[in-house]
Order: C-alpha cells, then structure tokens, then sequence
C-alpha cells in the first residue's frame, strides 16, 4: 500500500492509470474508497490519484494538525510524486485545502473544480450571512440528510448504505475535524488566473445550487455546474453526469 511519511503521520495515496495528473480531494464523509466511480471512468485518459486527508480512510494524523495541514500535505503529495502541475477536483472539505494550494500556487494548477462546496472561501457578507444561516437550519440533520439527496436515497438505498459505510473508516468526522482552515477571497482565486468549475447538486442541503452560483457569478474566470437529482455529494449521487460533465470540462484545460 502507498504511503508519504509526513513527521509522525502516514498520509495513503493511490494512483490510476497515465496522462495529465488529476487530484481528487474527498470531503469530510468521504475517503480515498469514495472515487471509485471517478477512478474507473477516467483511469483510461487521465492519471486519477485518490489521497485520505490526514485522520480519513488510511491515513494518520499524529500531529493532530487537521485542516491546517491540508494544502500542505497536498503539496507534498505532488512533490513525492514528481508532478510539478496538476489538476484538483475537490468535493466538500476537500474544497478548502484545494483552494488554499490554488492561491498559494496557481503555477502548480492547471484547473480546479470545486464541488458541492464554497470551504475556503472568504466569502462576501451577504452570501456568507446566508450561509451562516444554512449551517444553522442543517446543524441537527442526520448525516445521510446532510450529504445524501432524496431522490438518491429513494431509488438507491443500498448505495446510500455504501456511502455511510466508507465514511465508518475514518478517524475524523464532522465533529471531530481539528484546525483551522485559511480562507480566500473570491477575488484573490480569481486573480490567480486559475480556470475554476463549480459544480452544485440541485438537491445540496448544505450548500445550495443558488449559493454557489452567486459565488461563481463574482468570478471571470469561473463556470458552473448543475446536476439534477443529486444533493451534497454529486460524484457519488449522479457519477454518469457528473463524469461525462467534469471529464469534458478538464479535457478542455488539462
């Protein structure tokens, strides 16, 4: 199994076929396992590489640094595997060390998608009151009504079992998530010259379509995604869609 030794911590990769690189991040319900549909409908063009943020799926995180090391432990990653650029796609708190690498270092990003989420975001004050309030409404859901839309759940229950069961892996839950995460402004992404997809389930609780939207629209070098019957988690809710769609948008940048 592929290990990157970070101080006293193991961060666990996988990757995936040849061609230009594309790092998947997964959100805070979600491990390296979680791509699966991605890993093998891309594997063939792209080179797919899955990673277990540290305290998910395989990975350690001794140091208990959390988030605050995210965009770090990214960029080792690209280090250890000789990759001086590649593209990001991130879902949910993936979102915030992906953004926090892109600003820190366009050069080493050739284009980011950033689904079903705005972590890592400074965002403007009215979206951000709006957003507060979501988190609020949201708070006391149960974790499948949290990341999981109902028309999924509906038809496909024990898809919906598979997503709980990969997240019972991981040391870190949405509670239990340790340090800080930086923020950027939508203006300082922006000026990174960085192509930017934002991809929005219609059905996403915790970050809706039109939240998301509103952020793109600040943005020049930005456009969205919308993807029907699929609430927080997308990838996993509509992969077909969301496959064809995010591979046709990287094809054009990578």
């Amino acid at each position: 199994m592929p290990y990157m030794e970070r101080g006293a911590s193991r961060l666990y990769y996988e990757s995936h076929g040849e061609g230009a690189p594309v790092v998947l991040l997964h959100g805070v319900g979600g491990n390296h396992a979680s791509w699966f549909h991605q890993v093998v409908a891309w594997r063939e063009s792209l080179r797919v590489i899955t990673f277990d943020a540290r305290g998910f799926g395989n990975s350690t995180d001794t140091e208990a640094l959390g988030r605050a090391a995210f965009a770090d432990d990214l960029e080792a990653l690209l280090d250890h595997l000789q990759i001086p650029r590649a593209a990001l796609v991130a879902q949910s708190m993936g979102g915030g060390a992906a953004v926090t690498f892109t600003a820190r270092s366009p050069e080493r990003v050739r284009a980011l998608v950033l689904a079903d989420t705005l972590i890592g975001l400074d965002l403007p004050d009215d979206i951000a009151l709006r957003m507060s309030d979501i988190a609020a409404r949201t708070a006391n859901l149960s974790q499948i009504e949290r990341v999981l839309g109902p028309t999924f759940t509906r038809a496909q229950p024990a898809s919906a079992y598979l997503y709980t069961a990969l997240a019972s892996f991981n040391d870190t839950n949405v509670r239990t998530l340790r340090g800080e995460q930086p923020l950027t402004s939508l203006a300082a992404l922006d000026a990174c010259g960085v192509p930017v997809l934002f991809v929005a389930g219609v059905e996403d609780v915790l970050f809706p379509p039109q939240e998301i939207q509103n952020a793109q629209r600040l943005m020049r070098h930005a456009e969205y995604l919308e993807i029907a019957d699929a609430g927080h988690s997308a990838y996993f809710e509509a992969p077909q869609v969301f496959n064809e769609a995010v591979f046709a948008w990287l094809a054009r940048h990578v």
